[in-house]
């Protein structure tokens, strides 16, 4: 039913989560991320939104992200409708699907990127997902890809990154995305560098548009005179 990546940049302690589906409002319950500690996306045939604060206190207290993930699962009494996703702030990343989710079924899991999805136009959707995604942003793709090597991100990694997130969501949907259509997207990217950015679309026929419409005006001058005032704590 959703799709969905995570990444860490252990360095700089950025860390990024994109997810998108074929229901409503995807963005209020599927992805969470924390700067400098790690993300999780919660999702499956019938999210459980209680996970990410059981993921939270665990990576805060210095857990793995597959400590985080047992921590959540365990305290769950279906975990067979769940599946979920952690990354910790070092790039390490851990993921359950239970038995009742619905093909097709996928998970990609790289140094720094991973990318997750359930009820899928093709198995091909996640991997696409993580694989654009290491193509555009980091120096190294191939190693990353092949070996599992770190990736290495250029200088101006956070400049590009929500273009990037952007890029990568749109070579997936254009494998075909959720099996139903894609209908909701949303994306969030914490850094020590710069205040929040969350960007959510609700409901579209054309999911991807609606969040190019929304990058534009997030990078329209007078939003960005806003946005770079805010506080970084």
């Amino acid at each position: 039913m959703t799709l969905s990546l995570v990444h860490v940049h252990p360095e700089t302690g950025t860390v990024a989560t994109l997810t998108a589906t074929g229901g409503v409002a995807v963005g209020g319950y599927v992805h969470h991320c924390w700067r400098g500690l790690g993300a999780c996306v919660t999702q499956g045939r019938y999210t459980n939104p209680w996970y990410p604060a059981t993921i939270y206190e665990a990576l805060r207290n210095g857990a793995s992200a597959s400590q985080a993930l047992h921590a959540a699962t365990r305290r769950d009494d279906h975990p067979e409708h769940r599946q979920c996703l952690v990354m910790d702030s070092d790039g390490r990343a851990d993921v359950h699907t239970g038995a009742a989710n619905l093909p097709e079924i996928a998970a990609n899991l790289y140094p720094g990127v991973a990318a997750v999805g359930n009820m899928l136009h093709s198995a091909d959707v996640v991997e696409i997902l993580a694989q654009r995604f290491i193509h555009v942003s980091t120096l190294n793709s191939q190693a990353v890809l092949q070996n599992d090597a770190p990736p290495q991100f250029p200088a101006d990694h956070a400049q590009q990154l929500l273009g990037h997130l952007l890029a990568a969501l749109e070579a997936a949907l254009d494998e075909g995305g959720d099996a139903r259509g894609t209908r909701s997207a949303a994306l969030r990217i914490e850094s020590f560098l710069h205040a929040p950015i969350d960007l959510r679309v609700d409901w579209s026929d054309n999911v991807i548009a609606s969040l190019r419409a929304l990058e534009a005006r997030f990078r329209a001058d007078d939003f960005q005179a806003f946005w770079q005032q805010l506080p970084l704590r």
